[in-house]
């Protein structure tokens, strides 16, 4: 006999929307996917892609706990954030309700906000896996790395989000792939063993001057056009070069203690090899795992 429903769990991203039946020992029954995230909604489509997503599996289940761009300005209904330093274990009490017809009764969890002058900076979503990392990883403080489109760099401590940063990362790699005059060395098949040697000749040379990115990034189309270099290499040198800058960059924050990666597994490999170079130690964390053990913390926390 199947375990009965009693809450959804909701990650809205901004191109994807996961939804998770969770029963009442914290075990999921069932997931779904849907591509309509942020991105492709107006904010009264909502409602029914919840709906139309939940639809056969979750008709008589009123509690659905999102995280996510749902709470985005531009999303469903505005969550306002909570600033920075924040508890992390107090996200539900800053849940929003958007309106809603039928029995499902939506609650849309915050973001956090940094307003340093100089250092203002977001986040939404990723408040909700760096509670469940406290949940995984239980007394853990310190730096945490969530490698992505936009890459955060987290100090904890415990439940305590004490300061974060944002890098670019992620979205630079495919503007640049897509959009500048490096898509010339960056057609067709990217992968293959040139990649991983490219990969690592662009790491060394970010980390080893991260200040002299927007100087080295040329070096993708001038190495195609002069030294015959594959477009495996090409893509392997600027997600080397881009990732080597963004930790070069930040080894300030680096200390003794181990750094919990928390991301797609293939993504945080990259992360972790460049970690490795600085003689930095690190595990990862799958996102999803962190997504859900936050969002059960969150619940949890309010009950």
């Amino acid at each position: 006999m199947a375990a009965e429903v009693e809450w959804v769990a909701v990650d809205w991203g901004t191109s994807n929307l996961r939804a998770w039946g969770m029963d009442a020992a914290g075990e999921i029954t069932f997931a779904r996917s849907s591509p309509d995230g942020m991105s492709r909604l107006s904010r009264e489509q909502y409602p029914d892609v919840l709906t139309s997503l939940l639809s056969g599996v979750a008709e008589n289940v009123e509690d659905v706990l999102i995280c996510g761009m749902a709470g985005a300005r531009q999303g469903w209904i505005e969550a306002p954030y909570l600033d920075a330093p924040a508890e992390l274990g107090r996200l539900a009490q800053g849940a929003v309700a958007p309106d809603m017809p039928g029995p499902l009764n939506p609650r849309i969890l915050p973001g956090v906000c940094l307003r340093d002058l100089g250092a203002e900076d977001v986040m939404r979503g990723e408040e909700t896996q760096l509670l469940g990392l406290s949940s995984l990883l239980p007394g853990f403080s310190g730096l945490a790395v969530m490698p992505g489109t936009h890459s955060k760099w987290a100090l904890l401590s415990g439940t305590k989000l004490e300061r974060f940063s944002s890098a670019m990362t992620g979205e630079i790699f495919e503007l640049l792939r897509t959009h500048s005059v490096l898509r010339h060395s960056l057609g067709g098949e990217l992968e293959g063993e040139d990649r991983e040697r490219g990969f690592e000749a662009g790491l060394d040379q970010g980390l080893e001057r991260p200040e002299r990115l927007t100087a080295t990034l040329f070096k993708v189309r001038a190495g195609s056009l002069l030294s015959g270099r594959s477009a495996p290499w090409c893509a392997g040198f600027l997600s080397g070069l881009l990732i080597g800058a963004e930790i070069g960059g930040q080894r300030d924050w680096i200390g003794e203690a181990e750094i919990p990666l928390v991301g797609s597994v293939g993504l945080c490999g990259l992360y972790q090899m460049a970690f490795a170079r600085l003689g930095a130690s690190t595990r990862i964390i799958d996102a999803t795992d962190a997504t859900l053990a936050g969002l059960k913390a969150a619940r949890q926390a309010q009950t």
